[in-house]
């Protein structure tokens, strides 16, 4: 794609950046047919190659974001789907992440998107806050029905009543079970899904020290950013990501991490691009790249640990999802399928596997209809494999799917921690299954 910058636009990093990105593209439309928006929708302005065109004119001009620009760029999902499709290598995440922080600056959203926006930037990454909400949302009279819509009922979907702490969120270390420790990891733990499914973060535990990795709880390290950075507030996100980088830097100096292991996608995604993010930055250029490269999904460690110390389960049927961040945003997506088919599952993936669920960090909220239309495609495709049990790697699929089907969800975790000798996962408690 030809562009027009001038000299002095070209001087700000960022739009330098842009353009590199923009120059990539040909047109070539082969993001269209896996774009979610697109294949919804069939707007040219609600594919990556539409949005690419309004992004181009917006930064060329200099000029604020229009009420169009926004809603089409409001209604991308940041799965990457089209990343992974594109065969000219396309950047269009990093390119659609600073579009949304220009968008942040220059356009005035109305006021009540502006306190709804706020609302979640401050209730999803505080856990406790958000503990205190969800309980809110599950009680009687106003106060119950307070939460929009959306927001609401992703509260009072929790999968337990969850009213303390999990005893894997405070700071410590869990020794590796097994003559001689084989890895030292760090847990990152997550923000909203210590509140929504703690037994997520609980099964990822005991399934590494079950395998002989010692695994630090590390004092200081919270929300990843990424919930931020994708509503435009970069140094907010920053922020978030700088307090990680430094926790976890101080851990490794105390005692060498092998990895920092993330099991929410989403975050892991995020926290693989920390070097990115802080690459001008001359004092956290280097322990950024240094956290970004040792971060991994529970599912790579998992791999990397091999083989899994099964019980023998019964043969149970699951349809994987693969979650946007982890398929697209990792490039992992054969690696978890063959740890749970290892587990001795069945294991099975529904058509359109491609295709966002509708999650997408807060879009089921700030674009309801949307998510709605998608979530609905997306349970019909699942369900249409007959499987016992759904399985994903990422509590926001995990929370949108499990509202639009009877078949039940569970964290991959959960699944390879039960099959090693761990609990049932509570989703599947009491539930009878063939085996």
């Amino acid at each position: 794609m030809q562009t027009q910058f001038n000299i002095t636009q070209l001087a700000n990093s960022h739009i330098a950046e842009a353009e590199r990105v923009l120059r990539k593209c040909v047109h070539c439309g082969f993001c269209l047919a896996t774009c979610p928006t697109y294949v919804l929708l069939g707007d040219e302005r609600d594919s990556p190659r539409g949005r690419i065109y309004m992004i181009k004119g917006m930064l060329e001009s200099g000029s604020a974001a229009d009420k169009a620009t926004v809603r089409h760029v409001d209604r991308c999902l940041s799965c990457l789907s089209c990343m992974t499709t594109c065969p000219s290598g396309v950047d269009y995440m990093h390119l659609v992440d600073y579009v949304r922080s220009h968008i942040a600056e220059t356009y005035q959203r109305p006021l009540f998107e502006r306190l709804i926006r706020r609302m979640l930037a401050v209730l999803l990454t505080r856990p406790n806050l958000f503990r205190l909400a969800v309980i809110a949302a599950r009680g009687p009279g106003l106060v119950g029905q307070f939460f929009p819509g959306s927001l609401g009922a992703l509260m009072r979907l929790s999968f337990r009543p969850v009213y303390a702490p999990s005893w894997v969120d405070r700071p410590q270390i869990i020794a590796a079970q097994g003559a001689s420790r084989r890895k030292r990891v760090a847990l990152l733990n997550g923000c909203v899904q210590k509140a929504l499914a703690p037994q997520i973060n609980e099964a990822t535990v005991r399934l590494l020290s079950r395998h002989g990795c010692e695994v630090v709880v590390v004092k200081g390290a919270g929300c990843c950013g990424a919930l931020s950075l994708h509503q435009g507030e970069r140094a907010a996100a920053e922020t978030w990501a700088r307090a990680n980088i430094e926790a976890f830097s101080a851990q490794h100096r105390q005692a060498p991490l092998d990895a920092v292991v993330s099991n929410a996608s989403g975050c892991g995604t995020m926290v693989k691009d920390y070097g990115r993010l802080f690459r001008d930055n001359p004092d956290l250029a280097e322990s950024a790249a240094e956290i970004a490269g040792k971060a991994r999904d529970i599912t790579e460690v998992m791999a990397e640990l091999g083989p899994l110390n099964t019980i023998g389960l019964g043969k149970l049927r699951v349809a994987y999802h693969g979650a946007c961040s982890l398929q697209h945003g990792q490039k992992l997506h054969e690696g978890p399928k063959a740890l749970l088919t290892e587990a001795g599952f069945d294991v099975c993936e529904a058509a359109e596997g491609h295709l966002c669920c509708g999650s997408a960090g807060t879009y089921n909220i700030l674009q309801p209809d949307l998510a709605r239309r998608m979530l609905e495609r997306k349970a019909e495709m699942l369900e249409q494999t007959e499987p016992d049990i759904i399985a994903t790697g990422n509590i926001g699929c995990m929370t949108q799917i499990a509202s639009g089907t009877h078949i039940p969800v569970v964290h991959t975790a959960e699944l390879l921690d039960w099959a090693t000798g761990g609990p049932i996962p509570p989703a599947l408690a009491g539930r009878s299954l063939a085996t």
